[in-house]
């Protein structure tokens, strides 16, 4: 019986981590929060809900260890508890994808689906980026930027990109990226670029899918 009540309370602990992980609000703020740290308010923003709900969530994340907080005056800030968060995070939406026909079928319909790269691409695209021979774009917020990114990337956010087009080189090819597969802004950026008379393309890596597949990042540490 004593073996029964240990066993139970160990799936207890771990049944911690899938309840908290059981909203896709909480996912997309753990999808938010691999990119760096951020304020509530911002974080309710990128997620479209209001301030109330934001903290609620972040309360059920902060009980199971997920996220962690700090008090700056009257804000208070939620990163990442550690660099393993944003590996399930990418483990769960890859088994999604690998497994749910209905998630595969929503992700085609995404305009300019996004190149799926491999160990060897990866390589490829870090190599040419490192020559010059192609100009890896990060559409994402500037700060989140500054918190991580592709190594060579170069920082566009998606507001800014249209009044910034002149500074891009045409006779590269422009590949843009955000925040992974799920984010719609290099799917925009892409649509902006080849309208321009650019050639562009996007890949689904956002720096937790880089990270996770053993690549390096440059800038500070996302969590």
């Amino acid at each position: 019986m004593q073996k029964r009540k240990i066993k139970d309370l160990l799936y207890e602990q771990v049944a911690r981590v899938g309840k908290a992980v059981s909203s896709p609000k909480r996912l997309e703020m753990l999808e938010v929060l691999v990119q760096g740290e951020k304020m509530v308010d911002a974080l309710a923003r990128d997620v479209g809900i209001d301030i109330k709900l934001a903290s609620s969530h972040l309360r059920v994340l902060k009980e199971a260890r997920l996220v962690s907080s700090r008090r700056e005056g009257r804000f208070i800030a939620y990163r990442l508890s550690g660099d393993d968060v944003a590996g399930l995070w990418v483990s769960l939406h890859m088994v999604a994808e690998e497994h749910l026909m209905e998630l595969r079928a929503v992700l085609e319909k995404i305009v300019a689906a996004p190149e799926r790269l491999t160990p060897e691409t990866r390589a490829g695209l870090l190599d040419k980026a490192r020559q010059g021979d192609v100009l890896v774009l990060d559409v994402r917020p500037e700060a989140e930027y500054r918190a991580g990114h592709l190594p060579y990337a170069r920082s566009m956010p998606i507001q800014e990109l249209e009044q910034k087009l002149a500074e891009l080189p045409r006779d590269r090819e422009v590949i843009a990226y955000c925040r992974g597969p799920f984010c719609l802004f290099a799917a925009e950026a892409v649509a902006l670029l080849r309208k321009n008379g650019f050639r562009a393309s996007k890949i689904s890596d956002g720096i937790a899918e880089w990270s996770a597949a053993g690549m390096p990042l440059e800038g500070a540490s996302t969590v």
